[in-house]
């Protein structure tokens, strides 16, 4: 069985790890970037970490006991999956620097084809995409955004050969990577201006850095620090659905206390979220309310209405002028697979298939795509991915395992089987208030439909991917 992998991020490396564990070796990974490490790998700001505990951030058949600090940074996380990909024979698997443009179902040999932008193509039985969410990035729609004569670029590409010192910076975008990378970029730039759409909840959090001699404690002992990880996992699974008002109320709180650290009264109640909490991903920062002490940031909340070559112009006139725009503007979040050209059965292509929101069955096969998985597929977004990720692997596995063991060409979810599981996920989507209100998330698709967010704990669908039900799915014997 040939199986093909787009993306070395850790869905990939998690699906290549478990392959070789269960036998099937014959295998490639297509990775657009110079290396392992996805989002990992490209995203390389200042003061770029990841929001959940790295103890629990941590495949947990390659635990690391030794982070520097609670919350990994992204150095720190980058050397933890090339050492993930080092040590368990993945790298020989790579093929770095080509990216698939295209992916097309053969009838005739039930298979796939894979076009890559270097001209070349790969031909696989089974196709597993790893490229989850953060792919495709999104620029804010700005008029004369494209005629501004200074330095600009995402923070998810950030340009370090490019010296902000001393320069006058615009931040438009206010989410995850701004609220770590702002408070960084203060210490060295002359003046920074962050344009805010909309404010969020951003919980203060443990993050003191170990001492070598817990570190070395850890290394001798886990046991303090698996502790700390499955806490951490429980309080996940009791904060991710959002039904616990109690429990809300009191981050709500903690949220608004850390918010009084900032002494200008004009600027708290501005950074006071006024959407519920949960409606976005809450982020967890320590440094950037008390950023907001220093002279040389302010916030502005007034939208911006254009761009000039110098200037961000806002709706009461105010044009500041600027030497470098980051746009923390995230990614297009909705997209997942559809961010490649993807032809299934009978030619259909999933943007079509796709028209109405991304969806798939437990997120991971979808109906018209035959030997198609993915991992962190539509609606499996909560919680720590990394655990999401691990469910989703052991899944694919029972299929691949189911067809080389009945000699089956393909497998298909059932077409009824997709529609009542994502008519099901929706009605718990629908049950969740915070998600509906207006706070300008990334949780929707363009008609409207919540294609990210999984609704139960990750107890609830590792409980589901555990089991394969034959009859939902159509097979063929090759």
């Amino acid at each position: 069985m040939r199986i093909a992998i787009i993306g070395a991020g850790p869905g990939g490396l998690a699906t290549a790890k478990r392959l070789l564990d269960e036998g099937f070796d014959d295998f490639v990974i297509v990775e657009r970037n110079g290396g392992v490490g996805g989002t990992w790998y490209q995203n390389r700001y200042p003061g770029c970490e990841c929001d959940v505990p790295s103890a629990y951030y941590s495949f947990s058949w390659e635990m690391k006991t030794d982070w520097s600090k609670p919350y990994g940074r992204q150095p720190e996380i980058l050397a933890y999956l090339e050492h993930v990909a080092e040590k368990h024979g993945i790298l020989p698997h790579c093929r770095f620097g080509v990216s698939v443009t295209r992916a097309v179902w053969d009838e005739a040999r039930s298979g796939w084809t894979l076009h890559l932008d270097d001209g070349d193509v790969v031909e696989a039985d089974v196709v597993v995409s790893a490229i989850g969410m953060f792919n495709e990035l999104a620029y804010p729609e700005i008029e004369g955004l494209s005629d501004f004569a200074g330095t600009m670029f995402h923070s998810a590409r950030w340009d370090h050969d490019h010296d902000i010192t001393g320069e006058t910076v615009a931040v438009i975008g206010s989410a995850a990577s701004a609220v770590q990378l702002v408070p960084e970029i203060v210490e060295t730039a002359g003046q920074v201006y962050l344009f805010q759409r909309s404010a969020n909840w951003i919980m203060p959090k443990p993050d003191d850095p170990y001492t070598e001699q817990q570190l070395e404690e850890f290394r001798r002992d886990p046991g303090p620090l698996l502790r700390f990880r499955a806490e951490v996992e429980r309080s996940t699974n009791e904060n991710m659905t959002l039904d616990n008002a109690g429990l809300i109320a009191t981050r709500e709180q903690i949220v608004l206390d850390a918010i009084e650290v900032v002494e200008d009264p004009a600027t708290r109640a501005k950074l006071r979220p006024t959407s519920p909490y949960g409606c976005k991903r809450p982020l967890f920062a320590n440094t950037f309310y008390p950023a907001f002490n220093r002279p040389d940031l302010e916030l502005v909340t007034e939208p911006i209405t254009h761009i000039t070559e110098d200037a961000v112009v806002t709706a009461d006139g105010a044009a500041r002028r600027v030497d470098t725009i980051v746009c923390a503007t995230g990614f297009q979040a909705a997209k997942f697979l559809s961010a490649i050209d993807v032809v299934g059965r009978g030619g259909v292509h999933i943007d079509d298939a796709w028209r109405d929101g991304a969806q798939a069955y437990l997120g991971i096969t979808a109906t018209g795509f035959p030997n198609l998985f993915m991992c962190y597929g539509p609606n499996t977004n909560n919680g720590s991915i990394l655990t999401m990720i691990e469910s989703q692997v052991e899944h694919i596995l029972l299929h691949l395992q189911r067809m080389r063991s009945g000699g089956l060409a393909w497998v298909e979810v059932r077409p009824e089987v997709q529609a009542r599981y994502n008519d099901e996920l929706q009605a718990a989507i629908d049950a969740v208030t915070a998600w509906h209100a207006d706070c300008h998330g990334y949780y929707r698709s363009d008609s409207g439909r919540i294609v990210t967010q999984w609704p139960f704990t990750m107890i609830e669908y590792d409980t589901r991917t555990r089991v394969l039900h034959e009859d939902a799915f159509a097979v063929g014997v090759g």
